[in-house]
This record gives C-alpha cells, structure tokens and sequence, in this order.
C-alpha cells in the first residue's frame, strides 16, 4: 500500500496530565498560572489546540476542581491566545465550555498499580449526549482498538457529530501497544472521514510525530505524555511542540494554524 502521509497536519501539546510526573521533572507545570503558561507557550511554538489536566497547587497532585480549570482558562483567555481549550469531566465542560474536551472510550487497567480508567456504555452515551447539547466538540480517546469500535457504536447512535475527531493513545500499560501494526490496526478500523491524532508515550512520544504524519493522522505530544527532549534532557512544552513541528517541516507537512483548526472541526469559537 503507498504511503499517503498527512500534508496538513495540526499540533496538540498536552500540557500537564495527572501522572506522577512532577517528582522527575521541575518542568512539568502545576498551578493554573503554570498550567496557562505552558499553553501559551505550546501555542506560541505551532500548537493549535492543548489538552488541559490540573493539580492542587500545594501537593502537585491530580485534581477535578472545575475552579482550578476556570482560573487556567481564564490566565489563557485574558492573554488573547487563540487556542481551544480541553477538560476532562462534563462539570468542568459545562461550567468553561471549552470549543473541545475529551472523551475516554472505554475501560481499561490504566498503567502501574491498581488504577482502573472506568467508562461504562451507558456512561458514554450520556456523556457524550450532554457533550453535544453543550455544542462542544468531543476529541474521542481511544486506548485501544475496542474503543475505536465503541465510538463507532456512539456515532452510528447520532451521539457524535461530524467531522468526529480521534485521538489514538498509544504505549499505554495496558492498552494498545506503540507498534507499526496495531497503529495501522486502528487506523482500519476507523471510517476514512474521520480525523485523528496519534501520539506514545514516553521515548516513543517523538518518533511516534512523523509515525502519526505518515499513518495520514496528526500529532500530539507534551510533558502530559513524555518529559524529555533529548537523553537526560528534561523539556518544556514549548520545546516539545517546536520539536515536532521540525519533524513535519522536514517530512514536507504544513503545520496548521488555530483557525485553520477550528474550521476543519468545526469548532465554535467562544472567546
């Protein structure tokens, strides 16, 4: 099969996450001012759209106060950034109305320890209904090829506007693997018209940019997923994000701006 890779592809830098990542990195943003920060300056580097987590200021640790993502989106509105913003759960969508947010597709042992990522059917399709009364756009989250299947199952339900955007989550304990075929596995199993991303995690996060332009997808990376830039050197958002808007223009892709973004989504502006 010839390759057909992405010639206009967009960036999304995940900033933060909820991983225990501050402890190895002094560069991972925690406050909503560091988390803003950190999005402007993904924005600034060629990032189209970020995907926001936050913490509690004091410990660090993973937090679902919708306070703290107003307070982030507000530090990022009052820069006059034009970025879409991102949030987890629907108190947090209702109350920002972010232009996109996330949709976790389905349930899975998530990484070390005892953590189980919970998304039952009937939970998605009230979320994912809720999502779209709010006029948001859902970025679906898919951590392995059941989930493709499942948000498949949500549009054919009309739970899911068009153009459906997806995200593929790869080298994640104990999701899809980040190799070459079940990357293309997934692709298959997606309607042509849809639009993806596709991103790895940890030393995988770079290489996978160009994998993801060539697979005919776009690309994320940040210091959610990866915190390093080089062996032994510790990244910024930004670097991540300048990082792989190289690997495009190289690989002879142009990197698409917010706008551009927005109108290919179909995307309501909000500020």
């Amino acid at each position: 099969m010839a390759l057909q890779p992405n010639r206009d592809v967009f960036i999304t830098c995940a900033v933060t996450g909820a991983g225990d990542t501050t402890g190895r990195s002094d560069k991972v943003p925690v406050t909503p001012r560091q988390i803003a920060e950190a999005c402007i300056d993904a924005a600034a580097a060629g990032a189209a759209v970020v995907h926001i987590h936050v913490r509690d200021p004091e410990s660090g640790r993973p937090a679902r106060d919708p306070a703290l993502y107003a307070e982030a989106v507000g530090y990022i509105r009052e820069s006059g950034t034009d970025m879409a913003g991102a949030s987890e759960r629907l108190a947090h969508v209702a109350q920002i109305l972010p232009e996109i947010c996330t949709l976790d597709c389905g349930t899975m042992n998530f990484g070390e320890g005892d953590y189980i990522m919970t998304n039952t059917p009937a939970m998605l399709k009230a979320m994912a209904r809720q999502v779209q009364a709010l006029g948001v756009r859902p970025e679906i989250e898919a951590f392995d090829t059941g989930h493709v299947l499942l948000a498949k199952w949500l549009k054919d339900q009309g739970l899911i506007d068009d153009p459906v955007m997806i995200q593929l989550c790869m080298g994640i304990p104990w999701g899809a693997p980040d190799d070459i075929a079940t990357l293309l596995a997934m692709k298959a199993n997606m309607p042509e018209d849809w639009v993806f991303s596709a991103f790895s995690i940890g030393r995988n996060q770079l290489p996978y940019v160009a994998m993801a332009v060539l697979a005919g997808g776009n690309i994320r990376v940040g210091l959610e997923d990866n915190i390093w830039l080089d062996k032994g050197v510790l990244a910024t958002n930004g670097q991540l994000v300048e990082r792989a808007a190289t690997i495009a223009d190289a690989m002879g892709s142009r990197v698409m701006g917010p706008q551009e973004v927005r109108d290919r989504l179909k995307l309501q502006k909000r500020w």
